[in-house]
Formats: structure tokens, C-alpha cells, sequence
């Protein structure tokens, strides 16, 4: 690369971060279509070489798609609606009962004085939140019916998108070709290198962790309603989402059904119940979803995760938070060069050169 060619990029890098920043508020859905663009791309490929048309896979791949939407408009969101209800109307007694059951055992142990805790107080506001969520649900129903360029933008972002996705999946491939053909020829061979290892990292991570994500969604969600727990799908589709960072969503998830559990249930056969569940679906995951369908190519450490999805939330908003898996399977690949010319550098081998001209 020469000096020209690394401020010119220098240059093209700076600007597009200028403008992600500033346009930020209208990104999103332009983002969010790309990433369905990109997570359809390989079903639309496989379609192609099978003769479809590359138009007739679009339209087969967004049938799909809009399938598997109508599901879970028509099945689960009405049976999540029941249980957050649930949830709603109970959480201020589970805290009143969990302050009559700790509170006299804190001070009996810790010499610690109820008051000083004041989860009466805690549960005086989370009823007067559960009671505000409706009017504020409705006032901002009824504020955006009022508004009609606010619901103008709410609906053509909602319209956007699968416009957006589908011409950027017709044109995917095409459109990866020009942007390679814009490269300098020198460097065309190298960044096309890179940009195969960053699409079979982020690949791994994007395709594969989502379907283990709903893997798990699904073996929590039925293994809880076979239990018995009234909550058994928010929780379980909470830890199915959470398991985008892994033994998070296991973590969060036998936490939150242990708790509801104890409310619910009166012995201890279903709490032991609802660690088998959680033990089953781990196991499930660490042996045989994870390695079948992520594999070992990820090379995004969790920590690494939570710092990007932080990162780029606090940088860019929600903009930031769709970029930060992009950006950082980029900066890995990046990162794992680097360590590779650094290892074979002057730098690295200092002493050693040193040594071999005094010899």
C-alpha cells in the first residue's frame, strides 16, 4: 500500500464514520435491511444454483421470511402478551413476600434493619409503573395518531425495510462485485482475503448464534411449560435471546425461573426440574448446537461482544448497536493479522537480528 493509497483510505474511513454519526437517526432501517439482506444472500445463492431465477429466490426467500413473521405475530405474541400480564399483576407480591421472607433473616444474620432496604417503597413504585405502563402505552398510541408526520415516519420505516432488503438481496452479489472492482489492484487480492475471513466470521456468528439463540428459545420455553411455570415462554425466550453471549442467557434464564418458581411452586421437585431443564438445554448447546452450527471459525471472545454491543450503543445510539458485530468481526480479522506481521517483524525479532549482526 502506498502512502497515497493508506490517506486516501485514511480519508474514506474518517468520512464514513462522519456520516454514520451525523446520519445516524436514519440509519437504522437501511441497517437493519442489510442484515437481512445479508443473512438471505446464501438461501437465495443455494436457490440459484438449483435454476431458480435471482429475482423468483428473492421472492422465495422474503415468502419465507414472511411466513415465519405471521407465526409469531399469530401464535407467540399473543400467548407472551398473557404471560407479561402475568408477570405484571404478580411481581409487586413476589417482592412484598420475598421482603417478609428476607428481611427478618438479614436482620436475624446480618444485623441489617428492614427499613434501611425500603422495599416498600420498591414496591409502591413498580405498581405505580404497572399501572402507568397502559396510560403510557396509550398516550403515546394516541400522540403518534395525533401526529400524523410521526406516524407518517413510524409506517415508512416499517415499509422501508423489506423494500430496502429486497432490492439489496436481488442485487447483493452484483453490488459486492462493483465494490470490489472500485479497490486499487494492488490491494484488491489482500483485501479480498480479509474480506472473506471477515464474512466467515461474522457469518458463524450472525447465522449460526441466531439459530442457536432460537434453538434455545425453544428447548427452554417447552421444557419450562412442561413443568409447569406460568412464565415458561418470556423467560425462556429471554434466555434464548441472551444466549447471544454464552452462559449469559443460561445464567439469566435459571435465575429468573428459579425466582418464579419459588412464588409458583410449593416443594422442590420443580425447582430440581427447572435446573434439568437449563442443565439440558446447556449441554444441548455446548455439544451439539454450538458445534454444528457455529463451530469454532467465531473468534469473537464474549467479552469482546458485550464491548462492541456497548461500544457502538454509546457511540451511535441503536445505529451503533447494529454496526458493533459488523465492525468488530471486522477489527478482529484486522487484529489477527497484525499479530501475525507483528510476530514476523523487526520489532518482534529486535534481539534476534541484533545478536546475528554482532555475530
Amino acid at each position: 500500500m502506498t502512502l497515497s493509497q493508506r490517506w486516501f483510505l485514511l480519508g474514506i474511513l474518517v468520512t464514513t464514520g462522519g456520516l454514520v454519526y451525523l446520519l445516524s437517526p436514519i440509519l437504522a432501517p437501511f441497517l437493519v435491511a442489510m442484515i437481512l439482506a445479508y443473512l438471505g444472500d446464501p438461501v437465495a445463492d443455494r436457490l440459484e444454483a438449483y435454476g431458480w431465477s435471482r429475482t423468483g429466490a428473492v421472492v422465495g426467500v422474503f415468502a419465507v421470511m414472511t411466513l415465519i413473521l405471521l407465526a409469531v405475530l399469530l401464535i407467540v405474541i399473543p400467548l407472551l402478551g398473557v404471560q407479561l400480564k402475568y408477570l405484571v399483576t404478580n411481581l409487586p407480591d413476589w417482592i412484598r413476600g420475598l421482603e417478609q421472607y428476607l428481611m427478618p433473616r438479614l436482620k436475624a444474620y446480618l444485623g441489617a434493619d428492614a427499613e434501611q432496604w425500603q422495599l416498600s417503597s420498591v414496591v409502591a413504585s413498580l405498581k405505580e409503573s404497572w399501572q402507568g405502563i397502559g396510560n403510557l402505552l396509550l398516550g403515546g398510541v394516541q400522540s403518534v395518531s395525533r401526529s400524523g408526520l410521526a406516524f407518517a415516519g413510524w409506517l415508512a420505516n416499517l415499509v422501508l425495510i423489506p423494500v430496502v432488503a429486497f432490492y439489496l438481496l436481488r442485487d447483493w452479489d452484483i453490488l459486492m462485485a462493483k465494490l470490489s472492482d472500485l479497490l486499487p489492484l494492488n490491494l484488491q487480492p489482500v483485501v479480498g482475503k480479509l474480506a472473506l475471513e471477515c464474512d466467515e466470521v461474522l457469518g458463524a456468528f450472525l447465522k449460526g448464534q441466531m439459530v442457536v439463540m432460537i434453538c434455545l428459545g425453544l428447548i427452554y420455553s417447552v421444557g419450562l411449560w412442561w413443568v409447569g411455570l406460568k412464565l415458561a415462554l418470556v423467560i425462556g425466550l429471554l434466555a434464548g435471546l441472551a444466549s447471544i453471549v454464552p452462559y449469559m442467557g443460561f445464567i439469566l434464564g435459571i435465575g429468573a425461573a428459579l425466582i418464579a418458581g419459588l412464588f409458583q411452586f410449593d416443594g422442590y421437585l420443580p425447582l430440581l426440574l427447572i435446573g434439568a431443564v437449563f442443565m439440558v438445554g446447556q449441554l444441548l448447546e455446548g455439544m451439539v448446537l454450538t458445534p454444528m452450527l457455529v463451530g469454532d471459525r467465531i473468534g469473537l471472545h464474549p467479552v469482546a461482544v458485550i464491548f462492541a454491543i456497548m461500544a457502538g450503543g454509546q457511540l451511535f445510539g441503536f445505529t451503533g448497536i447494529l454496526l458493533a458485530l459488523p465492525v468488530g468481526a471486522v477489527i478482529v480479522v484486522l487484529l489477527r493479522h497484525l499479530h501475525d506481521h507483528y510476530r514476523q517483524s523487526h520489532l518482534y525479532h529486535a534481539d534476534t537480528h541484533e545478536r546475528t549482526n554482532e555475530n
